[in-house]
């Protein structure tokens, strides 16, 4: 079976004159072609294409791209296998850098004490003082902002990577509850979004159930928040919130 060069364009969410260039570059180059001369992909076309994308949008340069796949000692299976890594290498990065930002508008102002080269070194290249500014104008006249500044300024580098990786898991266990299919009102949810109310009010400040309520409101709100959490998995930004307001049903009634 063969496809139209619209079709693919049309699976592939590219455009018809992104094909027609991989094409004119030697990269992408149907199988066929009809009568009329137009453009007809087989089924390894679109593999070829899905490798091709795949490495693409893990920032590989075209012309590399061609090299690693025209590669005739390459197994396919290891195309895959490296692609893998690769992409679980940036989603590894991207949960730390959300993490940071969590971290940055929850109401203080992260890393006082560290250099800007400590600060790249936690958070990769992310700057988690990008949202300083805004913090101190929603949140500066609060007790928890204040009261997060005093913690948070004595905290050494290596407190601020403890403090990653343990909002890191704690995202990650409710994540992990989401995708297993357990209710956000289900004893194991609840306990995970209570240790989740535990650490911010261990870490930055006093954190009530009801201010905790009103942070997970806060993050289907706010669409940075929605982002970030959505990001680590799609529809843990809901999933957190619903769980955070059984908690505190939980614990309230």
């Amino acid at each position: 079976m063969s496809y139209l060069v619209g079709q693919v364009a049309g699976f592939a969410g590219v455009t018809v004159r992104t094909l027609h260039h991989y094409d004119d570059i030697g990269l992408l180059v149907p199988s066929e072609r009809s009568h009329a001369g137009h453009r007809r992909y087989s089924d390894a076309d679109l593999d070829r294409l899905q490798q091709i994308l795949f490495y693409r949008e893990l920032g590989f340069p075209l012309e590399e791209v061609a090299a690693l796949l025209d590669d005739p000692d390459a197994d396919p299976r290891a195309h895959l296998r490296r692609q893998h890594e690769l992409l679980t290498a940036r989603i590894e990065k991207l949960q730390k850098m959300a993490t940071a930002v969590e971290q940055a508008m929850e109401a203080r102002k992260m890393g006082l004490d560290l250099t800007p080269e400590e600060k790249f070194e936690v958070f990769g290249d992310h700057d988690p003082d990008q949202y300083a500014d805004e913090v101190r104008e929603r949140w500066g006249d609060t007790d928890a902002y204040r009261q997060s500044q005093q913690r948070t300024a004595a905290y050494t580098k290596e407190d601020w990577k403890r403090v990653t990786e343990e909002m890191e898991a704690i995202h990650q266990r409710m994540a992990d509850l989401m995708t297993g299919g357990t209710p956000a009102a289900s004893e194991a949810a609840m306990d995970t979004a209570e240790d989740h109310r535990r650490f911010i009010n261990g870490t930055y400040y006093d954190c009530s159930h009801d201010m905790h309520t009103r942070l997970g409101e806060m993050y289907v709100a706010d669409p940075r928040f929605t982002a970030m959490y959505d990001g680590i998995r799609p529809g843990l930004a809901v999933y957190l919130r619903d769980a955070i307001l059984a908690n505190a049903a939980r614990h309230t009634s």
